[in-house]
């Protein structure tokens, strides 16, 4: 497992810039942690690493789903905190996750479907207000995605 330790929201960015290589062209990024651990700023630095203005990434809480376009690339950013796992399972996200772009999905825990070959990613605070650990729980393998063992 992989882990990092940010001391601010530009080291936070820093991260997901960092992972579009291993998320292009199609991949999909699921984040789990509480409200405030910095999903939306790790997503930031998607957006940065795929040549999008940062600024323009807003948490989609209300809207539930953004693309984002910049030439060729994309960036779809989904936010499932106002859902359950079964409104979220209603929306047919299932077609969106597996299409082009590459995708981040905010509160991915809601997700009751498996989304192979997706990246999962923790985040919580740490003991300072600004410190986020973000721990990596690697790649959704095949077997996980059918519930063997």
């Amino acid at each position: 497992m992989t882990r990092w330790i940010t001391k601010s929201e530009r080291e936070t960015e820093n991260v997901g810039k960092r992972l579009v290589p291993e998320l292009e062209p199609d991949g999909t990024l699921l984040l789990t942690g509480d409200l405030g651990s910095g999903k939306t700023v790790l997503t930031r630095g998607v957006a940065r690493g795929l040549g999008l203005d940062p600024r323009v990434v807003q948490s989609p809480t209300f809207t539930l789903m953004r693309e984002h376009r910049v030439g060729d690339r994309s960036l779809i950013h989904i936010d499932l905190y106002r859902l359950d796992s079964a409104e979220a399972e209603a929306l047919g996200l299932e077609e969106v996750l597996a299409g082009e772009g590459v995708k981040v999905v905010e509160w991915a825990e809601r997700l009751e479907f498996p989304v192979p070959a997706a990246r999962r990613l923790h985040m919580r605070r740490g003991l300072e207000e600004t410190i986020r650990i973000i721990e990596d729980l690697g790649i959704v393998e095949q077997s996980e995605t059918r519930g063997e063992a």
